[in-house]
């Protein structure tokens, strides 16, 4: 990605330098320029590529844009500072408490299933409303915005904008949307947050 694009995004949105499957060597660079915000997919091998930066450098801010699973989340909570993938009660109520347990207060995303794809996370978006108030008044979550992976068509600018809605309705401050393929139409519809990956490091040999 050359810089002045870079430079434009960043103006708009936040870059989240998605790592997942890169090295430490392949990560050092951009910590060295100075970007702070990383997003990694699986809890695991986050903890084993970032315990030590982390600790290094307590600046970095590391997403989890993954599927979390509950089984999972106390290693999360410990490392991300961010959840992009908040996707049922089940997974809020054992963040919530185990939130408590580690004294933590991430900052958390609600992912949408706008296309209803079974292979996808996300809540249905008729029941996004009582999901955002059970999340945040019951649970007491630090829920700040909403998150997206969009079918993959021509008309990604559809789901976009139905996601500057729902932000709209529930006065939420963020949107995570928007990857390599798509991040400029994101930015236009109020995207704070990107996830690139392949623009950044290249792609992907696994």
């Amino acid at each position: 990605m050359i810089e002045n694009e870079v430079k434009e995004i960043n103006s708009l949105a936040k870059i989240i330098a998605v790592s997942k499957t890169f090295s430490v060597n392949d990560i050092m660079p951009l910590i060295d320029h100075g970007h702070i915000h990383f997003g990694e997919n699986k809890v695991q091998e986050a903890v084993n590529k970032w315990k030590n930066l982390k600790n290094l450098n307590d600046k970095l801010k590391l997403h989890l844009i993954g599927r979390l699973q509950t089984n999972k989340v106390k290693l999360a909570i410990s490392l991300f500072d961010y959840i992009h993938s908040l996707d049922s009660i089940k997974l809020a109520k054992k963040i919530s408490i185990e939130q408590t347990s580690q004294n933590r207060n991430l900052k958390i995303f609600i992912q949408i299933n706008l296309g209803g794809e079974t292979q996808k996370g996300g809540i249905e978006p008729n029941n996004l409303k009582t999901f955002y108030q059970e999340c945040v008044n019951e649970l007491k979550l630090n829920i700040i915005g909403l998150m997206c992976i969009p079918p993959q068509n021509n008309e990604t600018y559809l789901y976009f904008e139905q996601m500057s809605e729902f932000k709209k309705k529930l006065n939420l401050k963020e949107l995570s949307m928007g990857m390599s393929s798509d991040y400029l139409e994101a930015l236009k519809y109020g995207a704070s947050f990107v996830r690139i990956g392949s623009k950044i490091f290249g792609s992907r040999t696994m």
